[in-house]
């Protein structure tokens, strides 16, 4: 999410006429986009903020700018006080406020026209022609558009609720105008965002009487333009995949396999006193639908150990649902206790620091071995790789498989923005390394049997 409003920043900045600085001293304005999800981050932040503050001394006149989680929707008096050499407090995705400030300061013409009306700034939206910076267009094979803004499921250990506000969707014809500029842009790949990507639209008076999903609509309508390769989306939450969902996901050629749906906790107890509303047999039956009507999905997860209450054997179950369904991907974090929350308000956070790392560690080299299995499947066979760049140290290109899995592989041509059919010499938990099929570069599809269509894709 905090790419894709850097990205929509920097594409605004450029129509002021300003250009990327590569050093620091050279910068008219600095805008600071952070994240609060746990205290590393803001930690990281507040040393960034300390950091900066020599430069605004030396350039009073320049613009220092925190934008983000950490400024939030209520936040922004308090942080004044805290951090008195910063110019703009700004909330997560709305820059309006930088516009307004710009156009005081000369860039009247072209800054009124940043600067939404009510409407558009209630759903953080910035008139921007050009999503992506001119300094990236051609160069950004992959990323990404946020269509649900904010949430309102409110799990009780989860800031995002009081820092990016309640959830509301964007309107689709902004979505699919977004999708569109950046495919003119050179974009091969876009991934739709939201804290619960599958409620997008449920907000909106358009899709009230639909019957699909409105993600499920708002898929069709981009698989349809023209220049685009792959459409993924995330996070999915177990209460909102619905079978209608996955169908699409099965049934058009441009979505890829790969599913983002966290289960946190692998104990009943645990979920309910996260308020996550589901159990771990629904969980657990939810990935048996996905690989039924996806064959060959890849699911990606997301876990908390520690969380407040946690016992050995509450953690045990967690670590025994990761080893028998044998993810893809698992986020593993230790919980972390954020202001306002309902945990950090009714629950002590009573599992130690040292503990937390330890059965951090524990799933971490669990799904290693995981990974290190499910990958060691793809030796000999030949992978599509929509090439995203060139590692300058290793001396090769890298792209993702539709399942997600980050592919390296040498050449002297240039393959970014490319998908590339690479056949695989060496698997690792994390990544394989391949060569140039130079018998089968076809195009990027599918070739598997769903169970929502009796045609292969």
């Amino acid at each position: 999410m905090n790419v894709a409003d850097s990205q929509r920043v920097a594409a605004g900045l450029e129509r002021l006429g300003y250009t990327p600085a590569t050093r620091i001293k050279d910068a008219d304005i600095i805008i600071l986009n952070t994240c609060v999800v746990r205290q590393q981050p803001e930690d990281k932040a507040v040393g960034r903020l300390t950091q900066l503050k020599p430069w605004k001394e030396r350039h009073p006149e320049g613009i220092l700018a925190l934008m983000g989680c950490m400024v939030g929707t209520r936040e922004a008096n308090t942080l004044r006080e805290r951090f008195p050499w910063v110019d703009l407090f700004l909330p997560p995705s709305d820059p309006t406020e930088l516009w307004a400030t710009l156009a005081e300061q000369g860039h009247l013409s072209e800054a009124e026209t940043l600067i939404a009306d009510a409407e558009a700034r209630r759903l953080a939206l910035s008139r921007v022609d050009t999503v992506l910076p001119l300094s990236e267009e051609g160069q950004v094979v992959s990323t990404y558009i946020p269509i649900v803004l904010g949430c309102s499921h409110a799990c009780t250990y989860c800031v995002i609720p009081y820092r990016r506000g309640a959830e509301r969707s964007r309107p689709p014809d902004v979505i699919l105008a977004e999708a569109a500029q950046m495919a003119a842009q050179g974009v091969k790949e876009i991934t739709l965002l939201g804290q619960i990507v599958d409620r997008y639209g449920y907000d909106l008076p358009m899709f009230e009487n639909t019957k699909e999903p409105p993600l499920v609509t708002l898929l069709r309508d981009i698989h349809v333009i023209d220049g685009l390769e792959r459409i993924r989306f995330l996070t999915s939450h177990p209460n909102w995949m619905r079978d209608d969902l996955l169908c699409a996901v099965a049934d058009l050629p441009k979505v890829c396999e790969h599913i983002e749906v966290p289960i946190q906790a692998g104990d009943d107890e645990v979920l309910a006193r996260m308020r996550r509303g589901y159990t771990v047999a629904d969980y657990r039956q939810l990935v048996a639908r996905i690989r039924e009507f996806i064959p060959g999905a890849s699911i990606a997860t997301d876990i908390i150990v520690g969380f407040p209450g946690e016992t050995e054997r509450q953690f045990r179950h967690t670590y025994d649902l990761l080893a028998e369904l044998r993810l893809d991907k698992a986020h593993i974090a230790r919980y972390s206790s954020r202001p306002r929350t309902v945990a950090t308000r009714q629950f002590q956070d009573d599992v130690p620091e040292a503990e937390k790392e330890r059965r951090r560690k524990a799933l971490d080299e669990l799904q290693s071995g995981i990974l290190a299995g499910l990958n060691a499947r793809y030796l000999d066979q030949t992978v599509p790789v929509l090439v995203e760049g060139k590692h300058t140290r290793k001396d090769r290109w890298f792209g993702r498989t539709r399942t997600d899995r980050l592919v390296f592989f040498a050449s002297e041509d240039n393959w970014l923005g490319y998908t590339a059919r690479v056949r695989i010499t060496w698997t690792g938990p994390w990544s394989l390394i391949g060569e140039l099929d130079t018998e089968d570069q076809g195009q990027d599809s599918g070739s598997l049997m769903s169970a929502c269509s009796s045609e292969a894709l």
